[in-house]
Order: C-alpha cells, then structure tokens, then sequence
C-alpha cells in the first residue's frame, strides 16, 4: 500500500518507515522538519496540503504519528495544539474518508489518562490504567488535543465506516525525562520498563500491526506499553513497597542493579495494562523488564536508546 506517515522525520517515524517498507509498503512522509524519509515539508494543519498530498501520491492509507508533544507545552502556545493536534487529524480524517480509505491509524498517549490526581499518587495503592480507565481528565493541553482527536477518530468509523485504530502508547523519548531528575537516565528507563514505557522499536511494530488489523477491528484503542511483570492484586504493594514485589517476581533484580549503581523504584505509584493489545491486536511489546535485567547478567548492550541530548528535529531546525 502507499501509506501516508505523518512525522516521518520524527524520532518515531525514523523507525517506522524502513518497518514499512520492508512490510512491502511505499512511504510517503510528511513531515514540518526534513528527514530521510520525508518526502513532503509542511503541516498536517495545512488542509490544502493534505489535500495535494493525497491527491498527487495516491495514498492508500494512513499512519498519523506526527504531532505536538508534551514537551512542546513551553515551546508552543495551546492554539498551535489545537491547529496540530485536532485540526490537523480532521484534515487526514476527512480526506481517508474521501478517498474510500479502509485503514486510519493514530498515535496517541497513555498520558491523556493521567489526572493531575493521578500525578500526584496520592492514594494507598497503585493505580491499574488499562482502556476502560475513567472518566478521562487530561492534565494539560496536550492531553486534551490527543483525546480530542481519538474522538474524531471514532465519529469517522461512526459516520464513514472508515477503519480507525488509536495507539496509546505509553513513554518511548530517549531523552531525559523533564520533571523526574532522581533516577535519571538509564536507570529510570529501566524501572520504567516494568509499568509505563515501551522501546521506540517495540511502538513502531504496533503500528504497523494496527495497519494490518484495522479493517478486520473497524474502531479500536489500545494501551501500547511493555507487558508489565504486575497484576492488579499487586497495587497495594507496589505503592507501599515496590522493591519487594520486584523481588519476589525477579529476586536477583537488586544484586544485579546494584552492580551498575543503580536503584529500584521504592514505589509504583501507576501501572499501564496492555493486555487487550495482546488479545485483540496480537500485539505483545518484544522489550520487557526481564530483557533488561538479562542484558544486566551478560554485559550485553540495553535494550533501549538513551540520549541524554537528544532534540525533535523540527527543533534543531530552528
């Protein structure tokens, strides 16, 4: 198929295309910063370029990964969301739907789900997030337009039959994370592993799994994260003593972060749950704790990228 991917020069993009096409699938890539895989510059926003896109390209199908982020909320005003976010959805909503499209996938993001109250961790156990967690109350601008646009996803397999899957995938960044400082780097990758993150690696295969199974699904959303090792009887647990839930599931987990200097988390405040992936979309994240406890005992390479430096490209351009 010639399948239309928004944010092709994005750090998830740059993943997907080569996915894509050794899928047997040709890529036509829209991005606001040039890339490898980028073939055409400018903003989904812009309904006459999508159009054209369209259009001159024959697309057949779409991944729409491209987006405002929750680190652009200092770089962006909340309307720049909105064009981006929701319009700039609408505008290739519309357009697959015009085109007699069977397909439509979207990314979106487990943190549309987190409540300020959920943020602060408040409560006496951990909180178990899977798809039918709610009611839903975004935290900030980007929470907002990411669940604004799952809505127009659904009106459009509603109204037009078009086929849409929503992928709420929980953290991929390789940079450090902006607001947790203790653990850092590595190390908070890997503790994250075990109830909120996936490698970009493990996000791109969903992906391209969503766009086999779209039609056969019609409208879906999925919580895309690594099998978490947890069960909900283990929330109490997990808040109150996180390290000796670890323990019992993975009792050589301390010798072995202790070699590298590193901590366990003492609490597990929350846990994404993507079981339905497993059992509607077949899709299983490959990268778990385990893995990464198994590079810890041979020296092997971890199983994630970590760039400390790392800057969206539309950003290094200025």
């Amino acid at each position: 198929m010639r399948v239309l991917l928004t944010g092709s020069s994005g750090w998830l993009g740059r993943f997907m295309a080569p996915m894509l096409r050794r899928a047997g699938h040709q890529v036509i890539g829209l991005d606001v910063a040039p890339g490898a895989d980028t073939q055409v510059l400018g903003s989904v926003a812009d309904r006459a370029l999508v159009d054209r896109v369209f259009a001159e390209h024959g697309i057949e199908a779409v991944i729409h990964a491209g987006g405002l982020h929750k680190p652009d909320i200092v770089r962006y005003p909340a309307q720049t969301f909105i064009d981006v976010n929701v319009t700039g959805t609408l505008n290739l909503l519309e357009c697959a739907a015009a085109a007699g499209h069977d397909r439509f996938v979207f990314t979106s993001t487990t943190s549309l789900m987190i409540s300020q109250a959920i943020r602060d961790e408040g409560g006496d156990s951990a909180v178990w997030l899977d798809e039918t967690s709610g009611p839903l109350a975004p935290r900030n601008i980007y929470g907002v337009t990411k669940l604004a646009a799952e809505g127009l996803c659904r009106i459009a397999h509603a109204e037009h039959g078009l086929a849409t899957v929503v992928l709420r995938t929980s953290r991929f960044f390789p940079e450090d994370d902006d607001t947790h400082a203790t653990p850092s780097g590595e190390n908070l990758k890997a503790n994250e592993l075990l109830h909120r993150r996936l490698t970009v690696e493990d996000a791109a295969r969903a992906h391209l799994r969503a766009l086999e199974r779209a039609p056969a699904i019609g409208h879906g959303v999925f919580v895309v994260s690594a099998p978490t090792p947890f069960s909900p009887a283990d929330a109490a647990a997990l808040k109150a003593d996180a390290p000796g839930v670890i323990a019992r599931l993975f009792p050589d987990a301390a010798a072995l972060y202790a070699a590298r200097g590193w901590t366990l988390p003492a609490t597990i405040g929350r846990v994404y749950d993507a079981g339905l992936a497993d059992r509607v979309l077949g899709f299983r994240c490959r990268t778990d704790f385990a893995v990464v406890l198994d590079a810890l005992r041979t020296g092997d390479p971890l199983p994630f990228v970590h760039d400390p430096d790392y800057l969206p490209t539309k950003e290094r351009g200025g």
